[in-house]
């Protein structure tokens, strides 16, 4: 799999493996099979799959992929070099590779003589004959090999020569690619850049030298640009950055980078424009928290937050970005905070569809209004929805669909167990439409029990709530000094399956702070189903 274009860089995607490696990580097979299928999408020509033989699930995906195979990438298998003092084919860990049936196969083997000597406890000579053996084997066996040149950089400082010769034997035995490995992250760019082009010499073009890099030093995405500058045309990398201690070079920063600022050809131009929406969908499939400062594919990669950057943004988005959001799926947002000017209040009502002008005094009015509130501890920054809700109101716009009159929360803490457990009783009164309603519900705490009480209260008179759902709860003490009476911030993050929306409260008592919260939530997923259709309230009887 080769290509006569010289800016041509080949993407191998190793999330299934390497990444796997993360602590804290865990992949079904049904997730390994969606993030192939989603990487498939993306345009990455080699996705590898697992280690064949190393557990069931490995097995397993590479079967089912058999049956229903890829639309254009690769699928490889990856396995170390034979065992030390046999035949490769004898090795049983071989014959889990060809069961894989892959067309290509990735073997790793010792650079360094350290590993050799102290970790495979084995001569520098069997070594060699380990990588020359199994890659004729499997070679013999219709397979072609990529070959992994494991601690390639550590063994080539301490032994050059001896590291050359690992290489000299994977050529020899009919490896088509070369990929040096940084596996303990340690290696610098200035360093990675001067190892590769003496490989690249070295070799004089006989096969294609790949990258393969560690985090350890927050490098891997330097080190990995290093290398293909200096003549690597494989970069293997991981969505997200996921691997095993600090990660792997994060390929959501690799390619955007390879390719829109030094114009190498990785993934098609419609393809790298899914890149944000791609991170986002393996960070819900790996159950992680996406970073939402990760560059390029980040939520604030490209958010302005300033008064000076947002109206400078609005002129011109060259003067604080780099790259156009959307050339890789990404959006620019208007940040809402106490450093926010007018310049931030018209861009933000406009992208709520509110028309707003500066020389309307309502919108120097929200402007007052949201630094008094962040003042006094709110933060709209991260909700969004609270700060949509202030502006209709401030404009005479915010209709209200109920009203919260009161409620009461009671709490019992059962013991008996080693932590004991908080079941709560919520009491609400609301009235919509000039009728009052009172109920309760119970819940695993004070907030859960509000929050179903007031799904109970109105859902007869809007049933659309029953598809709302409180997806986060996030409390922060804003003067811990005060101790207990110190003031709350509660952040609430809803979701009606398909939108999500955050919602924000503040008290010095913390359930007053959850309510502001909830019940905004609640208000604010209404008006996203009004602005959608109309929306008013049935009779409830």
């Amino acid at each position: 799999m080769t290509s006569d274009k010289s800016n041509r860089i080949w993407i191998y995607d190793t999330t299934l493996r390497d990444g796997a490696q993360r602590e804290g990580l865990s992949l079904s097979l049904e997730d390994k099979l969606r993030i192939a299928r989603k990487l498939d999408q993306m345009g990455v020509p080699f996705i590898e799959g697992g280690w064949p033989g190393a557990n069931p699930k490995d097995v397993q995906f590479f079967w089912q992929l058999q049956e229903q195979p890829l639309t254009q990438a690769e699928v490889v298998a990856f396995c170390s070099t034979r065992r030390p003092g046999m035949r490769a084919a004898e090795d049983s860990l071989l014959q889990a590779i060809l069961t894989a049936g892959t067309r290509w196969v990735t073997i790793f083997g010792k650079s360094w003589d350290l590993h050799v000597t102290e970790g495979l406890k084995t001569s520098l000579e069997e070594n060699l004959a380990m990588i020359g053996d199994t890659i004729e084997y499997l070679r013999s066996q219709g397979r072609r090999v990529i070959y992994d040149a494991e601690h390639w950089f550590d063994g080539y400082k301490r032994n050059p020569e001896y590291a050359l010769k690992t290489l000299e034997s994977a050529i020899a035995a009919g490896a088509e690619w070369l990929v040096l490995c940084d596996t303990n992250g340690g290696t610098l760019p200035h360093e990675i850049g001067k190892i590769c082009r003496f490989v690249v010499e070295a070799t004089a073009g006989k096969v294609p030298i790949g990258i393969h890099t560690h985090n350890d030093s927050d490098m891997a995405v330097a080190n990995a640009i290093a290398a293909v500058m200096e003549g690597a045309t494989m970069v293997q990398g991981t969505m997200n950055g996921y691997g095993e201690r600090c990660g792997n070079a994060n390929l959501c920063s690799v390619i955007p980078n390879l390719q829109i600022k030094l114009g190498y050809d990785c993934i098609k131009e419609e393809q790298l424009a899914k890149l944000t929406e791609s991170s986002r969908f393996i960070s819900e499939v790996v159950n992680l928290a996406p970073d939402e400062h990760a560059a390029f594919v980040g939520l604030s990669a490209f958010a302005h937050k300033g008064g000076i950057h947002v109206s400078a943004v609005e002129r011109n988005p060259l003067t604080y970005e780099h790259i156009k959001p959307e050339q890789v799926g990404n959006i620019r947002r208007i940040v809402i905070s106490d450093q926010s000017g007018l310049s931030n209040i018209l861009i933000k009502a406009r992208s709520f569809g509110l028309e707003l002008d500066k020389q309307d005094t309502r919108c120097r009015q929200i402007l007052l209004r949201l630094k008094e509130l962040e003042n006094d501890g709110y933060q709209f920054e991260a909700a969004e929805a609270s700060f949509d809700l202030l502006m209709r109101e401030a404009l005479g716009k915010r209709q209200q669909v109920f009203e919260l009159k009161r409620f009461q929360v009671h709490c019992d803490m059962v013991q008996g167990t080693e932590s004991g457990n908080s079941e709560a009783l919520a009491t609400v009164k609301v009235a919509v439409n000039g009728k009052d309603i009172l109920e309760s519900a119970e819940g695993n705490g004070p907030v859960a029990a509000l929050d179903a009480a007031l799904r109970k209260a109105l859902v007869n008179f809007y049933p659309e709530i029953g598809a709302f759902q409180l997806t986060d709860y996030k409390v922060r003490i804003l003067d811990g000094g005060a101790g207990t009476q110190a003031k709350t911030r509660v952040m609430v993050e809803s979701s009606n399956g398909s939108q999500r929306w955050t919602t924000v409260g503040v008290s010095s008592n913390i359930l007053e702070a959850s309510y502001q919260a909830v019940v905004e939530g609640i208000e604010y997923g209404l008006l996203l189903l009004r602005s959608q259709e109309s929306l008013e309230p049935v009779s409830a009887g």
